[in-house]
């Protein structure tokens, strides 16, 4: 029988405080647990992963130029998403127009980041085996989570200043434990105000009860 060592909470302990573990008999991992620390978390919930499609037009039909799966408890899981981000994003140089030369992103990387956090930390992790889904078209990328509106948040408010509401509260507190989150609630605004500043048009929202999709356009 295991016993607690001065100063040294037995595992099982260390991962009921941190809500990774209902305590038993017998101890067994939460959802929240399978998902940051499991060693393969879609053999127990099918639709954690990431599906990434880069496709070369601006339909579905069009050819595929790239397709990933990423898989893996959380922390891996969102370095390799946000690596996937930056590898795709093109900047373009202007030697011409100024005294020196200036960079201009097809997408500011931070609005990517803030949305794809956004549908890793609001999806439905139950009643589902649809991952979310990342579609890189030429034109625009559909960034789609599966699980609509959620508590106070609805069809109608989804996206405005002071509509929020958390589905994975617990989630959300790991997210900002890792860095992925600084302030709750502001991730729509900081991609608004990011597309702006890079001349973006306005992202748009798809708001289905099964679903969000949201829609950041290319700058032209």
């Amino acid at each position: 029988k295991k016993r607690v060592q001065w100063g040294k909470p037995i595992v099982e302990h260390q991962l009921i405080a941190t809500r990774f573990a209902q305590p038993g008999p017998p101890i067994h991992p939460t959802l929240l647990g399978l998902l940051t620390v499991g060693k393969s978390p879609t053999d127990w919930i099918p639709g954690a992963y990431i599906q990434f499609l880069r496709i070369d037009g601006a339909a579905l039909s069009d050819p595929i130029k790239a397709t990933h799966e990423v898989r893996g408890a959380l922390p891996d899981l969102m370095q390799e998403m946000e690596e996937l981000l930056r590898i795709n994003i093109q900047t373009a140089v202007d030697f011409t127009s100024g005294a020196v030369e200036t960079k201009s992103p097809d997408y500011p990387l931070v609005a990517l980041q803030q949305i794809t956090r956004n549908a890793v930390l609001h999806r439905s992790y139950e009643n589902t085996h649809a991952p979310v889904r990342i579609y890189w078209f030429s034109d625009r990328i559909e960034i789609q989570n599966p699980g609509g509106p959620f508590g106070q948040v609805t069809k109608s408010n989804f996206g405005q200043p002071g509509s929020n509401d958390y589905r994975n509260p617990n989630l959300a507190a790991v997210l900002k434990e890792l860095g992925y989150v600084q302030r709750f609630g502001f991730g729509i605004a900081m991609a608004r105000k990011e597309m702006e500043n890079n001349g973006n048009p306005p992202i748009e929202f798809q708001v289905e009860d099964s679903h969000v999709a949201v829609i950041l356009r290319r700058k032209p």
